[in-house]
C-alpha cells in the first residue's frame, strides 16, 4: 500500500478517470465509481457491488474513502439548522452547518482546521490555525450534508406513507421539502482564499454536472480580503460568488476588527475588488458585521457608500454572533434599518439583513469553532 492512500473525494472526475487508465482498468468503472460517490452517495467500498472485485481491491489497496465521522450533531430549536462536529483521519475536528430557507438548502463548510486571520469577533479566529483541509476534506462535508439531507428525505416519504407512524415523528421529518443539496457557502472555519489550491480543486469537484452539479450561482466563498487571492481569483475568472468581509471603511477602524488589513491594507483590497470586477463582471457582496456603538452609525453607512462608490457592489448585513471571545453585542433593529435607508436613499446600494440560523447553538456567522 502507498505511504499515503489516494484519498477519492479529492480527485476530479477526470483525474479518477487517469488513475484507472494507469491501473490499465476500463474508464467504465471509473464512471461507475464516480456516480457511487457523488449520485449515490456511497460511504464505502462494500457499498458498491457493481464494481468488479478485483476493482475494488486495487482500490482498497491504493485509495481510500473517508466519509467524516459525526463527534456530534446539534440541532437549532426552530429545526432549521443542524450543525456537525467532524472529526478528520488525523483526528483534528471541523464544523460545518446545514442551513434550510425557503426553497433552498445550504451547506456551510469550513476550509481550515483553525484560521489564521484572527478576526477579534470570530470564534474560529480566536482559536487559532492549525492547517490547511485536504480537497476532499472539502469535499467530503458536502457529501455529508447531502447524505444526511437524502437520510431525512427517506425518513419523510415513510412518515408519509406508514400510517401508524406518530406524529411526533411526522412532524421531525417536515423541514425538508427540498431534500436535496443546492447551494454550498465557503463561510465555516478558516479563510478559502489562504488554502486556495485546494479549495478551487473542491470547487470544480462539488461543480461537476456529473456529480453533485452545483451550479456557479450556487457557490458562495467569503474571504477577509486576501489580496493575491482575490487577483487570482480574477485572473482566472472562477465562476464562483465573492464576499469579502469588511465591517469597516477606514484602515485604522478595519485593522482593529481584522488584523489581517494590517498585510493587506484597505486601499489595496479595494483596488484588487474593483480589478475582479472589471475582469469579471461580476458583482461582489461585501459583509459587514453590525457591532452596536463601533460601526452602526449613519456616519458608517456613508462612509461604507462612499468606499464601494463606481463598484458592482452589494452590502450583506451581519448582526454580530456572541462569541465567548469578544464582548461587543449586536446593533439592533431600528439601527441597522436606518443603516440600509442610509446605504439605499444615498447611495443607490442595495443591501440585505442577513437571515440569522442556527445562534441558540453557535452555528452562526462567526460563531464556528471547535475547543481545544
Amino acid at each position: 500500500m502507498p505511504a499515503t492512500p489516494t484519498d477519492l473525494y479529492s480527485l476530479t472526475r477526470e483525474e479518477l478517470r487517469l488513475l484507472f487508465a494507469r491501473w490499465g482498468l476500463s474508464p467504465v468503472h471509473a464512471a461507475r465509481l464516480w456516480n457511487y460517490l457523488y449520485l449515490e452517495l456511497a460511504d464505502s467500498l462494500d457499498t458498491m457491488p457493481e464494481l468488479p472485485a478485483k476493482v475494488r481491491d486495487r482500490l482498497a489497496a491504493e485509495t481510500r474513502l473517508t466519509p467524516l465521522p459525526i463527534a456530534l450533531a446539534t440541532d437549532s430549536a426552530d429545526g432549521f439548522t443542524r450543525k456537525f462536529l467532524l472529526s478528520l483521519p488525523d483526528g483534528e475536528r471541523i464544523e460545518t452547518v446545514l442551513m434550510r430557507f425557503t426553497g433552498r438548502v445550504t451547506a456551510c463548510v469550513s476550509s481550515q482546521v483553525g484560521c489564521a486571520m484572527g478576526c477579534v469577533f470570530c470564534a474560529t479566529g480566536q482559536m487559532g490555525y492549525t492547517r490547511h483541509l485536504t480537497p476532499g476534506e472539502i469535499v467530503a462535508q458536502a457529501v455529508h450534508v447531502a447524505r444526511q439531507l437524502r437520510t431525512v428525505g427517506q425518513l419523510a416519504e415513510l412518515a408519509s406513507r406508514t400510517p401508524a407512524i406518530t406524529e411526533a415523528a411526522r412532524s421531525a421529518t417536515r423541514p425538508t421539502t427540498q431534500p436535496r443539496l443546492r447551494n454550498v457557502v465557503l463561510m465555516g472555519m478558516g479563510e478559502p482564499l489562504h488554502n486556495y489550491d485546494a479549495v478551487m480543486t473542491a470547487v470544480d469537484i462539488l461543480r461537476d454536472p456529473n456529480g453533485l452539479a452545483l451550479g456557479a450561482g450556487r457557490i458562495t466563498l467569503s474571504t477577509v480580503g486576501v489580496v493575491p487571492g482575490i487577483l487570482r481569483l480574477a485572473a482566472e475568472k472562477r465562476p464562483l460568488h465573492l464576499a469579502v468581509s469588511l465591517h469597516a471603511a477606514t484602515q485604522a477602524e478595519r485593522a482593529a476588527l481584522v488584523p489581517a488589513a494590517k498585510k493587506w491594507p484597505l486601499d489595496e483590497l479595494i483596488a484588487a475588488c474593483r480589478t475582479y470586477s472589471e475582469q469579471t463582471g461580476r458583482r461582489i457582496f461585501y459583509e459587514w458585521t453590525l457591532i452596536e456603538g463601533k460601526n452602526d452609525s449613519p456616519t458608517h453607512a456613508r462612509a461604507i457608500g462612499e468606499l464601494l462608490r463606481g463598484l458592482p457592489a452589494q452590502v450583506n448585513l451581519i448582526p454580530l454572533n456572541p462569541t465567548a471571545g469578544y464582548g461587543g453585542v449586536p446593533t439592533r433593529g431600528e439601527a441597522a434599518k436606518i443603516f440600509q435607508r442610509v446605504l439605499r436613499d444615498e447611495f443607490a446600494l442595495p443591501s440585505t439583513v442577513r437571515q440569522r440560523r442556527g445562534i441558540d447553538i453557535a452555528a452562526g456567522c462567526g460563531q464556528l469553532a471547535v475547543a481545544g
